[in-house]
């Protein structure tokens, strides 16, 4: 591990109690924006601007140049330091576009080819039959499992541990399966970026922070900015991160040492010079902006909308490149409007900020004149879809990617669409046998094999899946004893007991801790986090479970007993 000094621009020194007031004033801001009433924009942080909890702070910047700097809450409760435009935050999984470039650069400079069989420098990942490319790794399409999820299924979440990048390596290789075949589905996984970390790293002989440092936070300026590959190092003017549990700030830190998925230690002006590079390639030149704002191409040929560590979207009718991210109790959201030369960045201290959320507040500010309102949707808008024709849709279904359950009903003329025990959520008829929601969700339905209609998913981000029909099902008291006994999983290195407790199944975890199991259809059960799926022998003995979470697809245990 390097040891070094934080690398810091010259601030002046300011008593904590002098800022702690409401909203920040001119005293920390670079400069303000004359065309933006600075109350409204105070008011939209003002859940975060008190003397007494942590908070946030906020840049933008205008065609490259930042005009507003403001700052809200405290940094420190124990010592009375409030936040400022120097506050060192981290923004979560803002930094994957930072591992991106880093990635990216070496393959411009000839040392790595993204199109790499990632095996070439891991040799410890198994061999699954279909290479995982570099190229994979930065667009969330390796099917490779996260392993922070792995981890919590262990029993030793994130912060609950201090992980390093041997722990990431070692979790990745015991990995039997992935979700899915690489390139053919998109999911979400910090193991892709820390192992871009380590690649880095293997292939310069630099640690991750130096060759960033010279590459990239160097040039540009970003004298604040470092990665926190060692916690316990000291970093002058850094907040704590703060939640809140029963009325109480509580500290909530991440201690552990992996980065490259998150860790990035910035301020909001450094952010900005960042997403300023990705519109002048300053850095970088034509091909690293190219390169960076690459989407990822599923094998079926859809184009998603992750790029370099961006995602690339539509907000209000305004191209969005942006991202967010949240770690321990931080909160950061980076985004960036090209074609009217607004950036904005926003980070805060509190576990319950919406960084994101209230960017966009201040987007809106800035560009009420071009953005475009969705309408809401007409109460009966939609196509007319007779009675019967909803009723034949009626009913529960099994994703057969992550054995989710949804369930779709008819409610007050229309359907309406949930998982289990989730809200419904009304879908609007575009056609008899296509339906969709605002969020992009959409769901076509088709004839099925002499059965119920088969509906085929749709989400923004993936391929579409297309659902089985099951039958929701309450098992009898001999059919849970069936499910009674131990059962280990090798990848991840841990053993459950599932038993019945008053008449419900529960699994229960290595310190006796048990979570009910709620059925949803045949030996389909609703889990800690997902979906628990119990597998029989040829005889129709259960002889082990599949658990499948957001990030881990069918996770497989043994029946040992």
């Amino acid at each position: 591990m390097n040891t070094r000094r934080p690398r810091l621009a010259p601030v002046v020194a300011i008593a904590g109690l002098m800022l702690a007031c409401a909203p920040a004033d001119e005293s920390d801001s670079d400069s303000n924006d004359s065309t933006i009433d600075l109350a409204a924009i105070d008011g939209v942080f003002s859940d975060f601007s008190g003397e007494d909890g942590p908070g946030c702070a906020i840049a933008v910047s205008q065609d490259g140049q930042t005009t507003l700097t403001r700052a809200y809450g405290m940094a420190n409760l124990e010592y009375d330091v409030a936040n400022s435009g120097e506050t060192v935050f981290e923004p979560g999984s803002v930094s994957k576009q930072f591992t991106a470039a880093a990635t990216i650069m070496m393959s411009l400079d000839g040392l790595i080819d993204l199109d790499d069989d990632v095996r070439e420098y891991f040799p410890e990942l198994p061999d699954y039959g279909e290479p995982i490319t570099i190229r994979n790794l930065i667009h969330h399409t390796s099917g490779l499992r996260d392993w922070g999820s792995i981890a919590g299924i262990e029993g030793w979440g994130r912060t609950t541990r201090i992980h390093t990048h041997k722990h990431v390596v070692d979790i990745a290789a015991r990995q039997e399966a992935l979700n899915y075949p690489p390139g053919e589905h998109y999911s979400y996984t910090n193991t892709g970026y820390n192992l871009q970390a380590v690649l880095v790293e293997r292939v310069t002989g630099k640690t991750f922070d130096e060759y960033s440092q010279e590459k990239i936070f160097g040039p540009l300026g970003m004298t604040k900015t470092q990665w926190r590959d060692d916690f316990t190092e000291i970093v002058e003017d850094r907040s704590v991160g703060y939640v809140q549990r029963d009325g109480e700030w509580h500290m909530l830190m991440p201690f552990e040492n992996v980065h490259g998925n998150g860790g990035l230690l910035t301020t909001v002006s450094d952010l900005l010079k960042f997403t300023h590079n990705l519109d002048t390639g300053e850095v970088g030149g034509q091909a690293f902006i190219d390169a960076m704002h690459r989407q990822g191409v599923l094998d079926s040929g859809r184009e998603i909308e992750y790029a370099g560590g961006l995602f690339i979207q539509d907000y209000k009718g305004l191209e969005q490149i942006a991202h967010s991210g949240g770690t321990a109790a931080y909160r950061g959201y980076l985004t960036r409007y090209p074609e009217h030369g607004l950036a904005v960045s926003v980070m805060c201290n509190a576990g319950n900020a919406n960084a994101g959320g209230l960017a966009h507040e201040i987007v809106d500010m800035y560009l009420a004149d071009a953005i475009v309102e969705p309408e809401e949707a007409e109460e009966g808008g939609g196509v007319e879809v007779p009675a019967a024709t909803l009723e034949s849709y009626a009913g529960g279904y099994r994703d057969p990617l992550q054995n989710s359950f949804y369930r779709f009903a008819v409610e007050d003329g229309g359907l309406q669409l949930s998982g289990l025990g989730g809200q419904a959520a009304p879908l609007t008829a575009v056609s008899q046998t296509r339906f969709e929601h605002p969020v992009g969700i959409a769901v076509e339905f088709e004839a099925g094999d002499g059965g119920r209609p088969v509906p085929l998913f749709e989400t923004p981000v993936n391929s579409p899946v297309r659902l089985v029909p099951v039958e929701e099902h309450t098992p009898s008291e001999a059919e849970l004893a069936q499910y009674v006994g131990e059962y280990f999983s090798h990848e991840a290195e841990v053993t459950y007991t599932v038993a019945v407790e008053d008449g419900a199944l529960q699994l229960v975890d290595r310190y006796g801790d048990g979570r009910p199991l709620r059925p949803a259809y045949r030996d389909g059960f609703s889990g800690p986090g997902g979906m628990i799926i119990f597998s029989r022998d040829a005889s129709g003995s259960v002889n082990g479970l599949s658990m499948s979470q957001g990030r881990v697809w069918d996770l497989r245990f043994t029946k040992t007993d």
